[in-house]
């Protein structure tokens, strides 16, 4: 009906506004196209839909009852969509890859997306008045690798007017490694173990949606010369991308020790990673397996500093988390958008996205100034300017202004805190300790005490002592999702606390030749059993010697400075000292080795 009606002379079809509710990220400008949006209360002001790819988040709202209109995607996606969910195939229209398809008088072109089987990037050219087109790029949600560029449709686009940019991993510390390395990493460990145990004794369980991570699966199918275990559902999606049943799959699980199994099966991954070690037990002991090792192949599991496959760990289980996404990271984010050096940038994936100018999204775009074409944007300013709107010119000059001298006020507030700060610290000479206020909770019983800590204990890396812990979740108020968070914001300042005291630990037992010492558990993601070293951490705070880097709101630079200021001050009070003769033990020397110099940039020996 919707085609007849375009190519009818007398069409009657008409649409209503598109609300101003409706998110900007899920439409394109002067069409009335919509992306990845089945959702919404009321769509009928488009019959013109796109699906980027075949993920839940993406096809939300789709049913076998779907008539709202027609669904363009790549021929991939539409087979999922009909034969999976069922949707009459009458709404669904498959577009080609790489080749310029007309639908409503708008250029269209669908790229891959390196995301999942049949993700696809959106090309929009769209006309104007005057014979004038604006081209947009709507990546989807998409990972960036160096053949795009070599894209000739892709190159069309380069310094289109906007680009919708998947920006889920869009923060400085998202550094994923490549989908390659942890693939191998995958491998290695399963090739390892499996040898190891030998057939029938150790299970593999490796956590999939619905569709994607299909590359991790026929990797060890094919290194590992083993096949692939999944259920009737996860076939059956297999069978439409093109593998069935063959070498790599099957749903025989005595054909195989690797199974696939549901995302949330091996634990809930957001707001942080939390095993479920109960259901993996459940499972071993019903498969009749003496050992289950699982893998979570996704970066929101990425504990960034140390090690990039931490593991978890108890009994016989182990869970390997591993930072293979299907997104870009920040680096690739950064590299797309200054190929493509768009007009704007608007973010499609984060929270407050419903107003394009929220704050939120703002902050988001600040990461790609400089990238950007900035040009186009003052040439509208002088366009204002030259039509004599010299009143808009001054309100953005005297904005401008207001944000500078508020961010200067509130730069001067937080040096004066600091400085604050840094005094009460000084003359206390103890280590920080967090107050809670008067909006405090109440403490918990010593029993939902002890319930708290075990959690948080679970979702950190194992070389985190009990005392660290516990000063975690008190400075937290004993929110878990809060000190979980703390902690990998700051995590080398605690794995630092630990090494020290590790070296301290040994130079004891080194200073007597009948205290032999094992130094095989000092690694950041080895286990830490040795109550002594929470003894050492708790009495050394109390030292005026020696302070405990906490976790803090301060940045970086300014605790630079503000160490260089504490290290003047102990200059003068270490040369009285010594003009008397030294009187401190001489551990404490070799504790001024070690530590690092701030003020010079220095670091202490430790292998990164």
């Amino acid at each position: 009906l919707y085609l007849t009606a375009l190519n009818s002379t007398t069409s009657t079809l008409s649409f209503p506004p598109i609300p101003s509710s409706f998110p900007t990220s899920n439409f394109i400008p002067n069409t009335r196209f919509l992306i990845d949006s089945f959702r919404h209360p009321s769509t009928a002001f488009s019959a013109s839909y796109f699906l980027s790819h075949f993920h839940s988040d993406q096809y939300s709202g789709l049913s076998p009852s779907w008539s709202k209109g027609i669904i363009f995607c790549s021929h991939l996606t539409s087979l999922l969509l009909i034969q999976t969910l069922k949707i009459p195939p009458r709404f669904v229209f498959a577009l080609p890859l790489n080749d310029p398809v007309l639908v409503d008088g708008c250029e269209v072109i669908l790229i891959d997306a390196n995301h999942c089987p049949g993700s696809v990037q959106l090309l929009f050219k769209v006309p104007t008045k005057n014979g004038i087109f604006e081209r947009y790029v709507h990546t989807g949600d998409f990972r960036y690798c160096n053949p795009m560029k070599l894209n000739s449709y892709l190159i069309g686009f380069v310094g289109c007017d906007a680009i919708f940019l998947d920006t889920t991993y869009c923060d400085p510390k998202c550094i994923l490694p490549s989908q390659e390395e942890s693939i191998d990493y995958v491998v290695s460990v399963v090739d390892r173990i499996g040898k190891e145990f030998g057939k029938r004794r150790v299970l593999f369980l490796i956590a999939t949606y619905v569709a994607g991570k299909e590359n991790i699966l026929v990797e060890v199918a094919r290194r590992c010369k083993t096949k692939i275990c999944v259920d009737g559902r996860k076939m059956e999606i297999l069978r439409v991308l093109g593998y069935g049943d063959g070498e790599a799959f099957t749903e025989d699980e005595s054909e195989s020790d690797v199974h696939v199994v549901g995302w949330s099966v091996l634990g809930e991954t957001w707001p942080y990673f939390r095993p479920n070690f109960v259901i993996m037990e459940e499972i071993m002991v019903e498969k009749g397996y003496e050992k289950v090792v699982g893998f979570v192949p996704t970066g929101w599991t990425y504990e960034v500093k140390r090690n990039k496959f931490a593991v978890q760990t108890k009994d016989t289980f182990e869970i390997h988390l591993v930072p293979c996404s299907e997104h870009s990271n920040y680096d690739e984010l950064k590299e797309y958008v200054k190929f493509l050096k768009p007009k704007k940038v608007i973010p499609t994936v984060g929270m407050d996205f419903e107003k394009l100018e929220s704050k939120h999204a703002d902050e988001l775009r600040k990461h790609f100034d400089g990238l950007i074409d900035e040009m186009d944007n003052k040439k509208d300013l002088l366009m204002g300017f030259h039509r004599g709107n010299c009143e808009t010119v001054e309100k953005v000059e005297r904005n401008a202004n207001e944000e500078r001298v508020m961010e200067r006020n509130k730069n001067m507030f937080e040096m004066k805190t600091v400085e604050s700060n840094d005094m009460d610290v000084s003359s206390n000479d103890v280590s920080y300790v967090h107050k809670p206020d008067s909006q405090d909770s109440t403490i918990p019983s010593e029993e939902e005490r002890e319930r708290i800590i075990e959690e948080t204990r679970d979702s950190l890396p194992k070389w985190v002592t009990r005392d660290q812990i516990l000063d975690l979740v008190s400075s937290s108020r004993w929110n878990i999702v809060e000190a979980v968070s703390n902690f990998y914001e700051h995590e080398i300042e605690f794995y630092e606390q630990v090494s020290v005291f590790r070296t301290f630990e040994s130079a004891s037992h080194a200073s007597s030749p009948n205290s032999p010492i094992s130094l095989s558990n000092s690694g950041p993601f080895r286990s830490c059993t040795d109550e002594s070293v929470n003894t050492n951490l708790s009495q050394v705070s109390k030292s005026p010697s020696l302070k405990l880097t906490r976790w803090s709101n301060i940045s970086p630079s300014k605790r630079k400075k503000n160490a260089e200021k504490r290290s003047n001050k102990k200059v003068k009070s270490n040369s009285k000292l010594e003009s008397s003769g030294s009187k401190q033990p001489t551990i404490t020397s070799f504790f001024s080795k070690l530590l690092p110099d701030d003020s010079k940039g220095g670091k202490t020996g430790r292998k990164n």
